[in-house]
C-alpha cells in the first residue's frame, strides 16, 4: 500500500476529488468559493478570470439573476416530480424550446442529467431503432481516437481516450471500431480555423464498413469539434464525408454537442455551424448554464416515431432516469434559453471570434508553444512535451495562470483548452492572452 508522504489539511481528506490529482491539490488546493459574470473568487479572495466557461459549461457568464430566479421560484413550487408514467409541464415546455433551435428535422429530446447520460441514452436508442426496423444485426459501434463521450461504459468504449480505455478495459462493449483522430501537427500547424488537409481521413469509415458489412453498423458518433483532448478542429468536408458514407450504408450519425452546443461555435449547435445535420446530438453543460445537471439526446423524428410505434400498447423504450426533466434543470434549462435569445449570446460569440483568433494566435511566439488551433470561441494551444515527463508543463502552466496570474485555464496532457464564458468582452480576451504569455514566460 502506497501511503501518501506530502502534508495537507486533514479538513480536505473525506472527499475523493474526480479527475484529479488528489494528493497534489490537497497539498496546495484551488478552492472557489463564488463567481459573478466573467469571474470566479478564491478562497484568499483574488477575482479569477474564467477561461474555460467553468469546465466548458458556463457559456452565459456566472451566477446569472433569471437562471438564479428561475431555479429558486421552482424549489419552492415543485422539488420534485417523477418522469416514470408521470410528467411536470416545465419538462415539456424545455423539450419544445429546445427543439426550436435544433437543427432541423432534429424534433425529439429525451433528458438525461449528464452527457455522458446523453451519449448512454443515444447508443440505446441506436439499437432500440434498429431492433423496432427489423435489423437487430446492427449492433456495432464506431467512434474516434483521441475522443471523449464520457465515463459510462458505452461512452468509455466508443471514446478514444487510451488511459481512460486502458483504465477499465476488461469491461468495454465489444463491437466498436475506432476511426484515425484528424490532428496533424505536420500538416495543420498553426491553422487558423478549419485545417484544409484531413478530409480523406473520414475514408477509414468505408475501411470498416468493408471488413464488417455496413448492415452490422448501428451508429457512428463523433465530437463535430473534440474538446477534452485538446481541442481538434474537423478538416473542410470531413464531416460532410462521413454523413454521405453513413447515407449511402443506413448508418446513423451521433454529434456528441455537450461542448459545442449552446453558442460555442457562434450558432446554436456545431451541426448547424458546419450545415452537417447529424441522426441525433447528445447535449449537456450550456443546456442550463450548468446551473443544475441536465443531459439530453436529441432525435431526428424517424428515430422516436419508428421506436414509439413498434409497440402496440405499453413502454416503447425501457430506458431513463430518476432525474429525467427534474423540475429543477427544466427551469434553469427555460430561463438559459430565453437568457441566449434576450442577450443573443451565440450571435456575440460569432461577433467576437475574429478577435479570439487573433488573440490566441498571437501566442505562437510564446516560450514552449508548438501549435495554436481555433474555431468559433474555443482554441487549444499546444506545448512541447518535457522530455520524460509529458504532460507536466501545460500542468505548471495551468498552476501558475492560476496563482500568479489569476486566470483559471484548462489543460490536457500538454494542450492548453480556452472556451471562456460568451459574454466575455475583447478587453478580457486581450487580458487573458496576456496572462497565458505570462506564465509561458514564467515556466521552464
Amino acid at each position: 500500500m502506497i501511503t501518501p508522504t506530502i502534508a495537507h489539511d486533514p479538513a480536505l481528506d473525506a472527499l475523493w476529488m474526480p479527475f484529479t490529482a488528489n494528493k497534489a491539490f490537497k497539498a496546495k488546493p484551488r478552492l472557489l468559493v463564488s463567481a459573478k459574470d466573467m469571474h470566479y473568487q478564491s478562497d484568499d479572495g483574488r477575482q479569477i478570470l474564467d477561461g474555460t466557461a467553468g469546465l466548458w459549461c458556463v457559456n452565459a457568464g456566472h451566477c446569472r439573476a433569471p437562471i438564479v430566479e428561475a431555479i429558486s421560484r421552482a424549489a419552492a413550487t415543485l422539488d420534485f416530480a417523477p418522469g416514470f408514467q408521470m410528467g411536470h409541464p416545465a419538462s415539456f415546455q424545455l423539450a419544445t424550446k429546445l427543439k426550436g433551435i435544433l437543427p432541423a428535422g432534429i424534433d425529439h429530446v429525451f433528458f438525461s442529467n449528464s452527457g455522458s447520460e446523453a451519449v448512454d441514452s443515444a447508443l440505446k436508442i441506436a439499437l432500440a431503432y434498429y431492433q423496432a426496423r427489423g435489423e437487430p444485426q446492427r449492433t456495432r459501434f464506431v467512434g474516434r481516437s483521441r475522443s471523449y463521450h464520457g465515463v459510462g461504459f458505452g461512452g468509455i468504449s466508443v471514446g478514444g481516450i487510451e488511459t481512460v480505455r486502458k483504465a477499465f478495459s476488461a469491461q468495454l462493449l465489444p463491437q466498436v471500431d475506432h476511426l484515425p483522430h484528424t490532428h496533424d501537427l505536420a500538416q495543420n500547424a498553426f491553422t487558423k480555423g478549419q485545417p484544409s488537409w484531413g478530409a480523406h481521413l473520414a475514408d477509414a469509415l468505408e475501411g470498416i464498413i468493408a471488413e464488417h458489412g455496413g448492415g452490422t453498423i448501428a451508429a457512428v458518433i463523433v465530437e463535430p469539434v473534440a474538446g477534452s483532448t485538446g481541442v481538434l478542429i474537423p478538416p473542410k468536408g470531413y464531416l460532410e464525408k462521413l454523413r454521405a458514407i453513413c447515407d449511402r450504408h443506413g448508418i446513423l450519425l451521433i454529434f456528441d454537442e455537450v461542448i459545442t452546443g449552446f453558442g460555442r461555435l457562434g450558432s446554436p449547435f456545431a451541426a448547424q455551424h458546419f450545415g452537417v445535420i447529424p441522426d441525433m446530438l447528445t447535449v449537456a453543460k450550456g443546456v442550463t448554464n450548468a446551473a443544475v445537471p441536465l443531459g439530453a439526446t436529441c432525435v431526428k423524428g424517424m428515430i422516436y416515431d419508428t421506436v414509439v410505434n413498434a409497440t402496440e400498447q405499453g413502454i416503447e423504450f425501457f430506458h431513463g432516469y430518476t432525474y429525467s426533466g427534474h423540475p429543477l434543470a427544466a427551469a434553469a434549462g427555460l430561463a438559459t434559453l430565453d437568457l441566449y435569445a434576450s442577450e443573443g449570446i451565440f450571435e456575440r460569440a460569432a461577433s467576437l471570434a475574429p478577435a479570439w483568433e487573433a488573440a490566441v494566435h498571437s501566442l505562437r511566439d510564446a516560450p514552449h508553444v508548438i501549435d495554436v488551433r481555433n474555431l468559433g470561441l474555443v482554441a487549444g494551444i499546444e506545448l512541447d512535451a518535457r522530455a520524460g515527463a509529458p504532460g507536466t508543463r501545460a500542468y505548471d502552466v495551468f498552476v501558475d495562470c492560476f496563482f500568479n496570474q489569476n486566470a483559471l485555464l484548462r489543460t490536457t496532457g500538454d494542450i492548453i483548452a480556452l472556451s471562456p464564458p460568451l459574454i466575455i468582452s475583447e478587453a478580457q480576451i486581450g487580458e487573458l492572452a496576456a496572462k497565458v504569455r505570462k506564465s509561458l514566460e514564467r515556466v521552464k
